[in-house]
């Protein structure tokens, strides 16, 4: 399931005799009023993702929270049309819960999802803090357990094995405690790393080891389709054999003809080279949200508000 991602639109292009971008431009809109989609989406064909099932990565904007806090930050998203955020530790800037939920509400945004700890020890916090925001899933930037080395490296079929149990059981704990189930994030070691099955013989990547080897009533993945296109991986042919599991995407675009890991050139979605209608499409009727990010967004509302008119926008 190595990459053919980015392949497959000029691949298209080609054998029907025509000249055309790797990635559909997003039709040009009018700005839209404040608080609303609909000054994007009613002059938008075709289909698109519905607002209600986009969220935003508060960690995009950190840089930006810093400057002008989260309150701020939450109220431009919700103004660009945004219905549903997932926060991470820095987002609740001391917070309780209680009063985290009440900014929330203020500004007529949900939190679906969070990245948060992993830690067995800390499991009846994290989700009592979860299940008072009200949250639907819990998860992390990683994985629980082992996980994979961040950059290089090696890993193991044991390896994988370890994570899948410590996700089984986050997932079990999350799921008891009323706050669904609990999801695995990949980066690109997850799908660049190989491991063998040794009862088998089958290699296969360690993502799908993982994935192959949880319970699906605990456990679920928000692949980052950027990352993982970065780590080999054809995010179509994940979604078309793994979508009962892929309950979230994170919808990130950059250019990928450099080496891996791609850092430093990220782009707004739909500017990249992230084939996205063949992504959207095969994700219909799957993926339960799509959390836009942007490691290190620019501190304005730019990037969430292009990014967020370009899925209401999305024709495939």
């Amino acid at each position: 399931m190595r990459r053919s991602l980015l392949t497959r639109a000029a691949t298209t292009a080609a054998a029907a005799g025509l000249a055309l971008p790797l990635v559909a431009a997003a039709p040009a809109v009018a700005d839209a009023p404040h608080g609303t989609a609909a000054g994007a989406s009613d002059q938008c064909s075709g289909r698109s993702v519905p607002a209600g099932k986009i969220s935003f990565q508060l960690y995009s904007y950190s840089g930006w929270q810093q400057e002008i806090g989260i309150d701020a930050v939450l109220g431009e998203l919700a103004d660009i049309g945004y219905k549903n955020v997932e926060p991470f530790g820095g987002s609740y800037e001391g917070r309780t819960a209680e009063e985290f939920r009440a900014l929330l509400k203020e500004h007529g945004l949900k939190a679906p999802s969070s990245h948060g700890s992993t830690d067995p020890e800390a499991f009846e916090e994290t989700f009592d803090f979860a299940k008072t925001i009200g949250q639907k899933y819990t998860g992390s930037g990683g994985f629980a357990g082992p996980g994979v080395p961040f950059f290089g490296g090696s890993t193991s079929w044991e390896s994988a094995m370890e994570t899948a149990e410590a996700m089984n059981a986050a997932g079990e704990a999350s799921v008891k405690a009323g706050t669904g189930k609990h999801f695995g994030h990949n980066h690109w070691n997850e799908f660049a790393l190989d491991v063998t099955d040794p009862a088998t013989g089958e290699t296969m990547s360690w993502w799908e080891a993982v994935a192959q080897n949880t319970d699906p009533r605990y456990v679920a993945f928000q692949v980052d389709v950027y990352w993982a296109t970065d780590g080999g991986a054809d995010v179509v042919e994940l979604l078309e054999e793994y979508g009962d599991r892929i309950d979230l995407l994170h919808i990130k675009d950059g250019d990928l003809s450099g080496p891996t890991p791609a850092f430093g050139t990220q782009t707004v979605v739909g500017e990249g080279d992230i084939d996205w209608p063949s992504v959207l499409e095969a994700a219909q009727g799957k993926v339960k949200y799509y959390v836009i990010e942007m490691d290190g967004a620019p501190t304005d509302a730019s990037f969430a508000r292009e990014s967020f008119e370009y899925l209401t926008c999305a024709d495939f």
